[in-house]
């Protein structure tokens, strides 16, 4: 005997708020690990950058711990370059500040493309024996295909430039995806982020660059990737000028920390 319509239609609509039910609380029970995930991965990052991970790979507790013995994390308000101990580091989420019209502002037309600016943004200090040898810095912009998120590590100078990574982004595989290359990334270190004026000036040029000590403001490009290159050199600008951590730079090299 076959089945009515009325029940095939209600058999299947049980079906379905089964099915909405296990994924929404699936979805309810991963959120935290997922964030914690997230945490764990930038973490990873910003050690990477400042060049303390190794080859071995660590257990989660391992990173946690190498980055916490290392690294101090600061929040600055943007506008005056100061560190703002109001901020809690350990929860502030600067991505969803700057979606936030009431932590942040519209930020004026760039060639990185920036929308909005957080009005509180973190600095991460490679500390040893109490003393500051690294800053990094978190950045972002506009490549061909995707907005790209990574971190440029500076030394104490604040102009030396000491690695750069990026941990989210949707550009093309083997041409604008090369950001991720360690080979393209080994080139930055000791390159120049601001000339004698104190004016961001490194830049990703179209084709091969000389050494740092002949052309220090001057990184290869990527082949067949000139649009997601030039984007990275646009995003570097931006952060190192004086909409983004410029005015926190400038203080940082008058008082010394």
């Amino acid at each position: 005997m076959g089945r009515s319509t009325t029940y095939i239609l209600g058999f299947a609509v049980a079906i379905c708020l089964a099915c909405s039910i296990v994924v929404a609380g699936s979805a309810v029970m991963l959120k935290e690990r997922q964030e914690a995930n997230k945490v764990l991965d930038r973490q990873k990052k910003v050690l990477d950058v400042a060049g303390l991970l190794g080859e071995e790979e660590l257990s989660k507790q391992e990173i946690n711990a190498l980055f916490k013995e290392n690294i101090v994390a600061k929040a600055v308000t943007l506008d005056s370059g100061e560190y703002n101990a109001d901020i809690d580091v350990s929860t502030y989420d600067q991505l969803k500040a700057s979606k936030d019209p009431a932590m942040s502002e519209k930020a004026p037309q760039n060639d990185a493309k920036v929308q909005r600016l957080p009005n509180n943004a973190l600095v991460y200090h490679v500390v040893k024996n109490g003393q500051i040898e690294l800053i990094i810095l978190p950045i972002e912009g506009k490549g061909l295909w995707s907005t790209l998120y990574g971190f440029l590590a500076l030394e104490k100078d604040t102009t030396t430039i000491r690695g750069i990574t990026f941990y989210q982004h949707a550009e093309t595989p083997g041409l604008g995806g090369e950001v991720d290359n360690p080979r393209w990334k080994a080139l930055w270190p000791g390159r120049k982020a601001y000339n004698d004026k104190w004016e961001p000036a490194i830049t990703v040029i179209k084709g091969q660059a000389p050494p740092p000590a002949e052309a220090p403001h001057k990184v290869d490009g990527l082949s067949g990737a000139t649009i997601t290159a030039r984007g990275v050199g646009n995003l570097v600008q931006f952060w190192l000028g004086e909409e983004g951590f410029g005015p926190y730079l400038a203080k940082f090299r008058a008082q010394g920390s």
